[in-house]
């Protein structure tokens, strides 16, 4: 068996590699991102929220239902009430606990974490 010291250096080397295939992975992602807006013409601009185009240049609408007069209907016609958020990741995302969990935590419950490690403490 290995001791304790011994393991905690392998422990050392497999998260530097891991690091640095991190760091390769992202600088790859990067460019390829980079060259898929380049070839459809997007714009940082083209990210930020409700600033979508479509063919044409003409804003999508956005998903949702909508009344009789095709405008959305407010959240409080809906029935929905906003809650608190319980969570909060390491970018800042935050949910609330209801519904599905959301993409970044699934992610990091995949890796073995817990969601208790990511509840945010009432102060």
């Amino acid at each position: 068996m290995s001791n304790l010291m011994e393991i905690q250096s392998q422990i050392e080397k497999l998260q530097k590699q891991a690091s640095e295939i991190k760091t390769k992975e992202f600088d790859k992602t990067v460019q390829e991102i980079l060259a898929k807006m380049q070839a459809f013409g997007i714009t940082t601009k083209d990210l930020q929220p409700g600033k979508r185009r479509g063919v044409k240049g003409k804003a999508m609408p956005k998903a949702g239902k909508s009344g009789a007069n095709g405008r959305r209907k407010p959240a409080a016609a809906k029935g929905g009430q906003v809650v608190a958020a319980k969570y909060r990741g390491p970018n800042g995302e935050t949910w609330s606990g209801r519904g599905l969990a959301p993409r970044w935590l699934a992610a990091l419950l995949a890796t073995g974490r817990t969601k208790e490690d990511f509840a945010i403490k009432a102060e």
